[in-house]
């Protein structure tokens, strides 16, 4: 049997605009806190409020932006998105005040949100269908690329040259990935009368069960990217802790191609039941650590490092099956609708996760951020086989 072409020209543009936009976002991470405390003498408890406009107008776009690539013609909303993310670049080496750097983060923000919602809704329209859940394991693997890629270059490139030539880098970028937007090709979608706006416009009601699971299972993964490297920093494990990222990454890329291919076979449910324990066992051990390296830096230190490779194995198997999962509970004509459902769910859970694992961490410390996160992804999954599986055989589309 012949299979569906995945490999399009638009599909292979649409995968390097994917990757050249979160190169730009992820090569500012790291240096975005030197920059707003060198540039504008920002203390660092307002730091963290600074940083976190970007998350809060994201999340507010989200259900929005899934309304309106459902009810208007989804590419010229995409590039518009994109080009907003592109010009945010220009607009951060210009700010010569810290209120104008937070009305540009915010509006890179929101336009983030839009981006991501409609580059994901556009790549399900492209693909074929029989070959959906591949084809979304490549697409998430653009974003682990630049997540090992974009904080490597940048953290590499500070302190051995201006800011500025960091921001050019990143609009180097995003410049590239809109030409090759521009160029994707999708079918134009029939006009037809828009539905009265409700609340079911904005989400997905048949996806609030798998997003209290989601939810659950994003909050210790926020916790981890925002803090894993003050938890080494604190339980003395000397070794660059940067790496963690990359391991993580390539966890995830081996992974997400196995399950993609396991998702279109119509093992949905199953492959997010595997993705669990592994993830489980991850937070487990990294919370482990404390307490082994008291007997062995060396054992606490491969301890250390065998948890993001579980990370990104437990994590590469659920994305593609918690995306296909969602686009098949939605109708066709609300696939922007299901996307940013699913999108905004791990995004609340990942605010969660930034802002408890501070308060647990300020009261105990961060062994038991991680200790709480495997407990969370514990109940996630028992929420998830009790509930959130039955509730998919019934309601699914297709």
């Amino acid at each position: 049997m012949v299979k569906d072409k995945l490999f399009s020209k638009s599909y292979l543009c649409i995968l390097a605009a994917n990757f050249l936009l979160f190169f730009g976002f992820w090569i500012l991470i790291p240096v975005l806190p030197f920059y707003i405390k060198e540039t504008y003498s920002c203390p660092e408890a307002v730091l963290g409020a600074v940083l976190s406009c970007y998350t809060i107008s994201e999340l507010c776009i989200r259900p929005f932006s899934g309304y309106f690539m459902d009810s208007f013609p989804r590419k010229p909303l995409y590039i518009t998105f994109y080009f907003l993310c592109t010009t945010a670049f220009v607009g951060y080496m210009l700010a010569g005040t810290l209120t104008l750097f937070i009305i540009i983060r915010t509006l890179h923000g929101a336009a983030f949100g839009g981006v991501t919602v409609g580059g994901n809704t556009l790549c399900v329209d492209i693909m074929p269908s029989s070959r959906r859940g591949e084809g979304l394991g490549y697409y998430g693997l653009t974003n682990n690329s630049a997540m090992a890629l974009g904080p490597m270059t940048g953290l590499f490139m500070h302190g051995k040259m201006p800011y500025e030539q960091i921001f050019l880098v990143g609009l180097t970028a995003s410049i590239t990935g809109l030409v090759l937007a521009s160029i994707i090709k999708t079918k134009v979608k029939p006009q037809t009368k828009r539905p009265p706006i409700s609340l079911d416009r904005f989400i997905l009601i048949k996806g609030i069960p798998v997003s209290f699971s989601l939810l659950l299972l994003s909050i210790p993964y926020g916790a981890t990217t925002n803090f894993v490297a003050m938890y080494a920093k604190e339980i003395g494990i000397t070794a660059a802790s940067g790496f963690f990222f990359t391991v993580m990454a390539a966890g995830m890329g081996i992974s997400r191609i196995f399950a993609g291919k396991q998702v279109d076979r119509g093992y949905v449910t199953r492959c997010i039941h595997l993705g669990f324990y592994p993830v489980i066992t991850a937070f487990l051990m990294l919370a482990l650590c404390r307490f082994i390296i008291g007997y062995s830096h060396s054992a606490a230190t491969a301890c250390f490092f065998i948890v993001p490779l579980l990370l990104g194995i437990g994590f590469g198997i659920m994305f593609p099956a918690m995306n296909t999962l969602y686009i098949n509970l939605a109708p066709n004509n609300r696939r922007a609708t299901a996307t940013s459902t699913y999108l905004t769910a791990w995004d609340v859970g990942i605010g969660i996760g930034i802002v408890g694992s501070g308060v647990i961490a300020q009261h105990f410390t961060f062994y038991m951020v991680y200790l709480t996160g495997s407990v969370l992804c514990t109940v996630s999954l028992i929420f998830f086989v009790l509930k959130v599986t039955p509730h998919y055989n019934c309601n699914k589309l297709r």
